[in-house]
């Protein structure tokens, strides 16, 4: 079968093509003939740590297609259905996956919009639920507002009945996502926006912030918080990764600082998160409280071009490859 594979190259990472055979599922494990496929960011920035590469391997993460083949003991999904979910290796004809991470595709959705789903909003959900326990009423403020999550979580916020702050670099941005329900907009990059996010939240800052941005947003990020409020530290587009960081300020108002990441999380803790975007997420897309926003679609022999409009930042939302 026809898959692509990531490597590093000079600091960048770049996309090859292999042919390799169709995966057999073990105990636990599903194959999935692959239908749509969305790119994220975080896996192809080779500079950050985490995302290094020693070694290829298999590229992509989003799944919506249809079971192919079920391992020894699954009796959650057969083959025929239409499932979405994650996966290392999904940019692929076929991708093997865990059962625990597969989810029965919503009959509103096309294979693209589900391929938009399943990466940015189960991290929209650590970051608003699992660790930002965001409530109904609250501020969250979205630094990096036009990219995959950034949506994932305006969307997701607004459902919740949250109150959203968005930052971004491009006017016509903040204008489109004040459609899809953005309150209030900050015209800014990287730095410059806490003294408008207080404005707007009446001086008490905002509830929960996540940066999506990386070090350069930090500082602000921190400095437009409530008191107790908490702040997730998401991605790094900047390549900035450090920053300095006010210790009596999180020490006075309370403040809580986390990292969402996958790179350490154990097969449990994953199909945890899976559950719980499941049951807090899901149904919004079922009845079309969410719609995903899809910027752009490529065909799969067009990833190289697909990437390439990735890095150049000029989509809301995600981007798509469709499979052959």
């Amino acid at each position: 079968m026809k898959s692509c594979w990531i490597r590093a190259q000079a600091g960048k990472t770049v996309l090859e093509f292999r042919d390799i055979p169709v995966p057999q599922p073990k105990a636990g494990e599903i194959v999935v003939r692959m239908r749509a496929s969305s790119l994220n960011r975080g896996e192809l920035l080779a500079a950050i740590g985490l995302h290094s590469l020693d070694q290829p391997k298999p590229a992509g993460s989003d799944v919506a297609g249809e079971v192919h083949a079920v391992g020894e003991g699954v009796t959650k999904v057969k083959p025929g259905d239409r499932v979405m979910g994650r996966t290392r290796g999904a940019f692929a004809e076929y991708a093997l996956m865990s059962v625990h991470q597969a989810v029965p595709m919503p009959q509103r959705l096309n294979w693209e919009q589900a391929a938009a789903v399943p990466t940015v909003f189960v991290t929209a959900w650590e970051s608003l639920c699992q660790y930002g326990r965001l409530d109904a009423g609250e501020w969250v403020l979205v630094a990096g507002a036009s990219s995959g999550v950034g949506v994932a979580c305006i969307q997701a916020a607004k459902v919740m009945g949250a109150r959203v702050i968005g930052t971004s670099g491009s006017a016509a941005k903040l204008e489109q996502l004040q459609a899809l329900g953005l309150d209030i907009g900050i015209e800014v990059r990287g730095s410059g926006f806490a003294a408008r996010a207080l404005e707007a939240t009446g001086g008490k800052g905002v509830n929960l912030a996540v940066n999506l941005v990386g070090g350069s947003a930090f500082p602000d990020c921190l400095a437009a918080l409530a008191n107790q409020g908490r702040l997730a530290i998401v991605g790094y587009v900047d390549s900035a990764f450090s920053s300095e960081i006010d210790l009596s300020a999180v020490h006075a108002r309370r403040l809580e600082i986390f990292g969402v990441s996958n790179m350490h999380l154990t097969p449990a803790e994953r199909a945890s998160a899976m559950a719980g975007f499941v049951r807090d997420f899901l149904p919004a897309f079922g009845d079309g409280r969410i719609v995903p926003v899809v910027d752009k679609v490529f065909a799969f022999d067009e990833l190289p071009a697909a990437k390439a409009y990735v890095d150049s930042n000029a989509q809301i939302g995600k981007v798509v490859v469709r499979m052959p």
